[in-house]
């Protein structure tokens, strides 16, 4: 069992992350959403014990993240999302080197190597100097040196970050498979990413966790805008705003692509079709499409972060985000 409780850190008086407590169990794939300066970075940072927290604590199996015991922090990878790589060592002397850190012996580290190259698609670059690699290979190194001591839990940072489309689906393949065994938290800003291979989501704001669930539980709770769609056999001048007035629309935005289609967002359980079916009859508009839209991850993550107040100021010279 992988958990936060109360964990609080403070740069001066900015409070980057306040009071945070959370349990992840072992085969649980996690998702932690947040805006930027939400206080993610910061959370990770104590998660995988770079960051010692001003308060509260981090345990693993029951044991302190920063008690005395040096082993329980070997118990987990971490893949930032901005890879720190000795760009004039070749790829496989990295990864013995990472492995050695990790307290892995050398015929254990010969045994692992040859899965971990093929999993992470770096076999054919294995003798490679890192820094003659694109950012998609150095970025696979890393979630290799990740993976290599096979931690109890494991910690991704936008791990699909510079891959092209074909390594994007290999590399959810394996966090899903790699999430069966371990606890695995996973942080990217890509929705979709987080609703194929997440059981659970974590929304972070102003460094509190302010929403938690599953994906279809969040949508379900109606915290996310749900739209609709309507189309107009042509161009209607003025549509857009008197759309807009219509009770229960929050916003209507013209398609960039065909002016015909406007995409309404409505508050949560408002359904305003039958007052755009009205309302056209009136002016006399021509309907072609009228169509309600599932409230998506994306609506519920942009209604909950969305700052009416201008955002808090970052601590001097402390990354916040």
């Amino acid at each position: 069992m992988f958990e936060a409780v109360d964990l609080t850190r403070r740069f001066g008086d900015f409070t980057a992350v306040n009071g945070v407590s959370f349990a992840v169990p072992e085969g649980e794939i996690v998702g932690l959403l947040g805006p930027n300066g939400a206080g993610k970075t910061t959370m990770i940072r104590m998660l995988t014990g770079y960051l010692p927290p001003t308060a509260g604590r981090v345990t693993l199996g029951g044991v302190d993240l920063f008690g005395d015991d040096v082993g329980v922090r070997r118990q987990i990878g971490y893949l930032p999302e901005n890879v720190a790589l000795y760009p004039e060592m070749r790829v496989e002397e990295y990864l013995v080197w990472r492995g050695r850190l990790e307290g892995m012996d050398r015929a254990a580290i010969r045994s692992r190597l040859p899965e971990v190259l093929e999993r992470c698609l770096l076999s054919g670059v294995r003798r490679q100097i890192i820094g003659t690699l694109s950012k998609g290979y150095r970025q696979r190194v890393g979630l290799a040196g990740a993976i290599l001591h096979e931690p109890k839990v494991l910690v991704l940072d936008e791990p699909t970050v510079g891959l092209d489309p074909r390594q994007i689906v290999a590399i959810r393949e394996l966090i899903r498979e790699l999430g069966e065994a371990r606890t695995l938290l996973l942080s990217t800003h890509i929705l979709p990413e987080v609703d194929l291979l997440c059981s659970r989501v974590m929304i972070v704001d102003r460094g509190r966790i302010i929403a938690e669930g599953s994906p279809a539980e969040l949508r379900e709770r109606g915290q996310g805008a749900a739209g609709v769609e309507v189309e107009f056999e042509t161009v209607v001048d003025g549509a857009g705003d008197a759309l807009a007035r219509l009770d229960g629309v929050e916003q209507a935005a013209v398609d960039a692509d065909d002016a015909r289609r406007i995409r309404l967002t409505c508050s949560p359980g408002a359904d305003p079709r039958a007052a755009v079916f009205r309302l056209a009859a009136e002016r006399g508009w021509t309907l072609v499409g009228l169509a309600a839209r599932r409230a998506s991850l994306e609506d519920v993550f942009v209604r909950l972060t969305t700052r009416d107040a201008a955002p808090h100021e970052s601590a001097p010279d402390q990354e916040v985000a």
